[in-house]
């Protein structure tokens, strides 16, 4: 089997149907369903089952998989070693991170690089899909988790406590809720995947089983942009709640856990030129934050 072979089997183990193999390959779903008829000739194995689902893998082809997945492993490992020794301020790199992150540092970053690198491009993924730095699907993240990935070098550049906030409109139509009250009649905004997480539910420690969850929000900036607009009480990094001008309520009281920012590259492309451009000022960003 050829790499060209190995990838269109890859996507449609990974997708399951062809349209969606295609839609990853950029190709067409009849060139991907004659790649797959082709290569189970060519092996005279049959390598999927065609379900009202989609396509499952035999039993042949999941052994299939476990070596195509080698190959692919070694391909990933010869790029970003070759990359490793590129020392050209040209090209894009691709930057994975939070849409809240993006605004606040990640935008700035880029636009002091593009004054000075104006041939380094930067594609920047934001959303809360964790994207694999391993699988080359990003040379650079900024989350606030740490890998545990040995072969990618993880830097904390910030770390924030978690504080309670409110917009002024809220307290003016509702007033301050008083601590140890399980915020009894506030109404509350809260992140989607802590509320996900049925973990015994607070905000900077404070039950929340008399208040009234009025919205769930998939990803921090959506969490700011309701505090502000008065939809209710929530936890956000005492950064974002300073930066967008809201009031900070127990300022005594902060979240168990800080919100860490880590910065994520992989082993092999930490050297290259413009990735190291682009981490410069990245960290630059977050240090004039913390300053």
């Amino acid at each position: 089997m050829n790499w060209d072979d190995a990838r269109v089997f890859l996507a449609v183990c990974r997708e399951s149907t062809l349209r969606g193999a295609a839609r990853v390959l950029g190709v067409d779903q009849a060139t991907v369903g004659r790649r797959v008829s082709a290569l189970e000739k060519t092996l005279s194995a049959t390598l999927f089952l065609r379900t009202s689902d989609g396509y499952a893998l035999t039993a042949v082809g999941e052994a299939a998989l476990r070596s195509v997945e080698k190959m692919e492993q070694s391909a990933l490992d010869l790029q970003r070693q070759i990359e490793g020794l590129d020392d050209r301020l040209t090209g894009t790199v691709r930057v994975s991170t939070t849409d809240s992150l993006a605004i606040d540092f990640l935008i700035p970053a880029m636009a002091r690089l593009h004054a000075q690198h104006p041939d380094v491009r930067v594609q920047l993924d934001a959303s809360t899909q964790i994207l694999s730095l391993a699988k080359r699907e990003a040379d650079i993240a900024v989350r606030n988790t740490r890998p545990d990935n040995p072969d990618l070098i993880a830097r904390r550049i910030a770390r924030w406590p978690v504080g309670l906030f409110a917009s002024q409109a809220y307290i003016d139509a509702n007033g301050s809720p008083q601590p140890d009250t399980a915020f009894e009649g506030h109404d509350l905004v809260v992140y989607q995947p802590y509320l996900q997480s049925k973990k015994d539910l607070t905000l900077v420690s404070e039950p929340l089983g008399r208040g009234r969850i009025v919205a769930s929000l998939s990803s921090s900036l959506l969490v700011r942009r309701s505090i502000a607009a008065g939809l209710g009480v929530g936890e956000i990094p005492v950064y974002m709640g300073e930066r967008d001008g809201l009031i900070r309520l127990w300022p005594q009281r902060t979240r168990p856990l800080p919100y860490d920012v880590w910065l994520v590259t992989h082993a092999d492309l930490r050297h290259t030129a413009r990735v190291r451009a682009v981490i410069e000022q990245i960290v630059d960003a977050f240090a004039q934050e913390n300053d």
